[in-house]
């Protein structure tokens, strides 16, 4: 199943699995009949979330099984990054925080100077070189969790093994292990709760968020978001914690889109831009980039998912700095990828979609080339594709990404 095309192949395998007729299934997801006969024949991208997230429940199924397993192609950019998760599954299935599975660790110092050289290689979502550290860090840090040799270094071990579940989390999230995903992320909610430090909580929340189930359940997704803002809140008194406070509204604005509720998901965006006031507009320094550049990003995120489409999605990128994401990497490849989603979905606007795509791939190319919504994105437009320059793009990009071209 996870050999077909596109997530329409995977969606028509699954309905006449289930013995459903396009009809049927139309109105267990509240989607139309016609929809999903241009998703199945690949004349539609199927890469809203909510629309991922109706069908998956529709069908009984997880959303991996609807939009495929991780893709092995030949593309080494593609595939490499996918060695790197059975040493960050070792080390995060053998450690607890009671009892760790080595014996031996570096000083500590050293292992919080390695985080910090890994963490540039997190943002770029370059999961290679992520790998090549992440699995024995997380190793050392759970010994020195439960060695607590002081109240000091023992804050500054589970500090930083959140720092660590952080870039596992959104490693194993981004290829498309979302249990591993979540295991990493319980992880930093159980050092987060050692240390009681209300912040660190909520950046634990934060990865618990990202990693809940999606198929028929934004609607927790949404509550998670909004409970873990609620109870940061007054606790809120530095730059980090309106960063963290930033970051939540943002998810809740998100899941909101994804449960139609328009109105909520833009309150929240205004939260986050009223949050953003407070911090310094340089998401290069700022936690998981929260900022008003960053802001705008998820604007555009939110919107997209909310149905925006063509002119109206080329106007509100326009509004964001893509300057000031020059160093994160991994959040101006999220950008262009949404634009270009959104723009792939107007006949007008198509020729610049594969643009817009295209500098998604060359920002951060092992995620983008990993990215589902994209994958399918691009497989649609390529059975569109009429003018030889857009089709030679698209067939690279196919190629690339493993799409019969």
């Amino acid at each position: 199943m996870h050999d077909e095309v596109t997530i329409g192949a995977r969606l028509r395998i699954l309905r006449r699995w289930r013995g459903l007729s396009l009809e049927e299934l139309g109105g267990l997801a509240n989607l139309s009949k016609g929809f999903l006969s241009k998703v199945e024949n690949g004349k539609l991208a199927l890469d809203r979330r909510s629309y991922i997230s109706a069908l998956a429940a529709a069908l009984q199924v997880s959303e991996t099984d609807l939009v495929g397993g991780p893709h092995l192609g030949k593309d080494r950019l593609q595939s490499d990054p996918h060695t790197v998760i059975p040493s960050i599954r070792l080390a995060l299935q053998t450690n607890t925080l009671a009892e760790p599975a080595v014996e031996r660790a570096r000083p500590l110092p050293e292992l919080v100077a390695e985080m910090a050289r890994i963490e540039p290689y997190h943002q770029a979502c370059d999961y290679v070189e992520v790998g090549r550290a992440l699995p024995a860090l997380l190793d050392e840090l759970h010994l020195h969790v439960w060695w607590r040799s002081d109240e000091a270094a023992h804050r500054i071990s589970l500090e930083t093994l959140i720092e660590a579940c952080t870039a596992a989390t959104f490693t194993c999230k981004d290829l498309g292990y979302p249990d591993l995903a979540h295991l990493a992320a319980t992880r930093a909610q159980e050092a987060a709760a050692i240390l009681d430090d209300p912040v660190r909580t909520g950046e634990a929340d934060f990865l618990r968020v990202h990693t809940m189930p999606r198929a028929g359940s934004w609607d927790r997704t949404l509550n998670a978001a909004q409970r873990a803002a609620g109870i940061l809140e007054p606790h809120v008194t530095e730059a980090r914690g309106w960063q963290v406070l930033g970051m939540l509204s943002l998810s809740a604005s998100l899941a909101a889109a994804v449960e139609h509720d328009t109105g909520r998901a833009r309150d929240w965006l205004d939260q986050a831009a009223g949050l953003a006031a407070h911090v310094p507009d340089t998401p290069d320094e700022n936690w998981m980039s929260f900022s008003a550049t960053n802001v705008g990003v998820w604007d555009v995120a939110v919107n997209v998912e909310c149905g925006e489409h063509g002119g109206a999605v080329k106007e509100r990128a326009a509004r964001v700095d893509q300057v000031k994401l020059a160093e994160k990497r991994g959040r101006h490849a999220a950008f262009l990828a949404d634009v270009g989603r959104g723009l792939a979905r107007d006949k007008a606007t198509k020729a610049e979609a594969i643009h817009w795509l295209y500098r998604a791939e060359q920002a951060a190319p092992q995620w983008i080339r990993n990215h589902k919504p994209v994958r399918d994105s691009i497989a649609v437009l390529l059975s569109q594709a009429r003018a030889e320059a857009g089709g030679r793009e698209l067939r690279g990009m196919a190629a690339r990404m493993g799409v019969p071209h």
